[in-house]
């Protein structure tokens, strides 16, 4: 198979791609058009149907399997294929594996080590939180699959197990610096800062935001399910709870990043940090390394980051 990523311009592709999202979209001349976002497990390319009503372009909608001929081309710094032909195709005989994207690391392999930081809680009442979500599991199962984000940084199967055992990492290496912090406090916050995520989008393929993503969000979710397990463990200080809530509804650093609430305590500070720097080098990876970018060392303009990125120059035999 020929994935995504290692297509370049100037080549006629003939392969076969999920459609993850099809659009119809119109141009300047009012010609109707589609926006094809293609996916495999290296990722996403865009492609364009310039004429949908052409002969060989079938109708297809999103995740659907497609069996396509396009043009690659540079565009804007960015890959684009331009779709000649297209075909649905049936699903019986797809190999899934190939078409959704998935964590480069071990799934088993992280989450025995995110059970060794839980583990390393010795106060007994965050231990206990933390086994009420991770012993059951009909949870660990939704918690390893989930991405991070629909899009941008750890949107991948696994995105959201990788995503937090980093945030736990970081913290714990923040509590072993700066020893005033409340290192238990502040792991089980990081573990549990978006376990809110499993309901706010929905699983692989769609990877989509869900009513109760778009209505309340994965702070909010959170925040509700850690205080629904917290108010079933008798002798949990009540400033305990407000502590713990307070990092998860803290996270994102700044109210206009969508935080309920600004950072209070040194924990919660310490907790925005870490998620916040993982986010961004996630995205830097994945814009930079991980995706079928047609530039060799300048990878163009990233609206998310706002700047333009640059790959790091290699080192010399």
């Amino acid at each position: 198979m020929k994935y995504l990523n290692t297509i370049k311009p100037g080549e006629q592709v003939r392969e076969t791609y999920m459609a993850k999202e099809v659009k119809t979209a119109v141009t300047k001349n009012d010609k109707e058009y589609w926006n094809v976002t293609l996916q495999d497990k290296s990722g996403t390319v865009n492609a364009k149907v310039w004429d949908p009503s052409s002969p060989g372009i079938e109708e297809f909608s999103s995740l659907d399997y497609i069996n396509i001929v396009a043009d690659s081309q540079e565009y804007k710094g960015q890959l684009q294929l331009i779709i000649r032909q297209a075909s649905k195709v049936s699903p019986k005989g797809i190999n899934t594996a190939d078409y959704l994207p998935c964590s480069e690391y071990d799934i088993d392999e992280m989450y025995s080590e995110l059970m060794n930081l839980m583990d390393s809680v010795k106060t007994w009442y965050y231990h206990d939180l933390l086994m009420s979500f991770f012993g059951d599991e009909r949870f660990k199962k939704s918690f390893c699959r989930s991405s991070a984000a629909k899009s941008v940084h750890h949107n991948f199967v696994g995105g959201l197990l990788e995503h937090t055992l980093s945030v736990a990492r970081v913290c714990n290496f923040f509590a072993k610096h700066y020893t005033f912090l409340d290192r238990d406090l502040l792991v089980t916050a990081a573990i549990c800062h978006d376990i809110g995520k499993i309901y706010e989008f929905s699983p692989f393929p769609e990877n989509d935001y869900t009513d109760q993503g778009n209505l309340l969000g994965h702070i909010v979710i959170g925040t509700m399910m850690v205080r629904d397990h917290m108010n079933q463990i008798e002798g949990l200080p009540q400033s305990k709870k407000d502590e713990l809530e307070h990092c998860i509804l803290a996270h994102h650093g700044e109210l206009e990043f969508g935080s309920p609430k600004k950072p209070a305590i040194c924990e919660a500070m310490a907790l925005s940090f870490a998620d916040n720097v993982d986010a961004k080098m996630q995205t830097m990876k994945q814009a930079i390394y991980d995706s079928p970018n047609t530039k060799d060392m300048w990878k163009g303009y990233n609206k998310f980051l706002e700047t333009n990125l640059r790959a790091t120059t290699p080192e010399e035999d």
